[in-house]
C-alpha cells in the first residue's frame, strides 16, 4: 500500500525545499527552497500553491504574533509580508562570517525561536544554535555544528532534539525556562540510513526524521528506539510537519540539489502518517528589530 502521494506542482521542484510550517491563521503549508532561493504557500482548502522569489537564502519561517511571518535569511532574520511580498530589515546574527547562512529553525512553546547557522561550503565547523527569546533577546545556545537541523519540541515542554546532520547526530536538550542543556545523543545514524535532516514531533512524545540520502521519515520513540519508517520515492527527504484543523496531515520536503533531474526528487508530499497527530505551532512572539 502507498502512503504517500506527491503534491502536483506541473514541472516545479524545489532545489533545497526546507523549513516546513503549518500556519493555521493562514490555512496554509509553508515551506521554502533555500537555494532557489524561494518561498512557497499551499493553501490547504483550495490545494492552491505560491511561489515568491526570495532576495537571498531563506533558511525557515516561521509565524509572528504581530502578523505575516519571520524569515531566517543568509544576512539575518526578518519580517516576511505576502500579498504583495514586502521584507523588513535583516537583523544580523553572524555578520562577522560571512561564510555562514541559515539552515533551520522552529519556535518553541514559548513563542521563542531556535535556529542554526552552517558554513554554506558544508566544510567547516561554523554553525551555532541560537535562541531568539519572547523578549527578543538573541543568545547563543551551542557551538561548531557542520550543518544544523530541526529543531523539534517534545510534547510535554521539557525536551528539544536538535541534529547536526554532518555527523549523523541527533542531540537531546534538557529545556528549563529558556535555558537548553544538552542532555545526550538521542540518535545516531549509520551509513545506510543517511544523515538526518529536519524534524518534528507528535501529541504521543515520538520524534519524526527525515533521512536526506536515505529517502524515507522514521519515527523514534522517546527512548530513541525506531518505531516505523515510511518508505518515499525522493532520496534527499529534508523536512516534515503536521497540517490541517485536525493536525492530522502530514507534509514532507525533499531536495534535487547534487542529484539528476527526476519526477520525486525536489518533490512536496502529503504522506499518511496511520491517524498520529501533531502539535500546534506556535507563534514568534517577539519582534525582530
Amino acid at each position: 500500500m502507498t502512503l504517500w502521494t506527491k503534491i502536483e506542482r506541473g514541472a516545479q521542484r524545489d532545489v533545497l525545499g526546507e523549513g516546513a510550517l503549518w500556519c493555521p491563521r493562514d490555512g496554509a503549508f509553508y515551506w521554502v527552497d533555500i537555494l532557489a532561493p524561494a518561498l512557497n504557500r499551499l493553501t490547504l482548502a483550495t490545494g492552491t500553491i505560491e511561489r515568491w522569489d526570495m532576495p537571498e537564502p531563506l533558511g525557515w519561517v516561521v509565524t509572528s504574533a504581530q502578523g505575516g511571518l519571520v524569515g531566517g535569511f543568509r544576512s539575518g532574520i526578518a519580517t516576511i509580508s505576502l500579498d504583495p511580498l514586502e521584507i523588513g530589515p535583516r537583523k544580523a546574527l553572524e555578520a562577522h562570517l560571512a561564510g555562514n547562512r541559515m539552515n533551520d529553525g522552529k519556535t518553541d512553546a514559548s513563542g521563542a525561536i531556535w535556529c542554526g547557522t552552517m558554513d554554506m561550503s558544508e566544510t567547516q565547523a561554523s554553525g551555532s544554535l541560537y535562541r531568539i527569546g519572547p523578549d527578543s533577546e538573541v543568545r547563543m545556545v551551542d557551538i561548531g555544528y557542520l550543518v544544523p537541523n530541526g529543531p523539534a519540541f517534545s510534547h510535554c515542554g521539557q525536551w528539544m532534539y536538535h541534529t547536526d546532520s554532518g555527523r549523523r547526530l541527533i542531540y537531546r536538550f534538557a529545556l528549563d525556562d529558556g535555558q537548553a542543556r544538552k542532555d545526550r545523543v538521542f540518535v545516531e545514524f549509520g551509513e545506510d540510513d543517511g544523515y538526518p535532516d529536519g524534524m518534528t514531533t507528535d501529541s504521543e512524545g515520538f520524534v519524526w526524521v527525515a533521512h536526506w540520502d536515505g529517502g524515507r521519515i522514521t519515527r523514534f520513540a522517546p527512548d530513541g528506539s525506531r518505531d516505523r519508517s515510511i518508505e518515499l520515492p525522493a532520496r534527499r527527504i529534508t523536512n516534515i510537519a503536521f497540517a490541517g484543523e485536525g493536525l492530522d496531515r502530514m507534509f514532507v520536503t525533499s531536495a534535487a540539489t547534487g542529484l539528476e533531474p527526476s519526477e520525486f526528487d525536489g518533490a512536496l508530499f502529503e504522506v499518511d502518517c496511520g491517524g498520529v497527530t501533531g502539535n500546534a505551532p506556535v507563534p514568534f512572539a517577539g519582534q525582530v528589530l
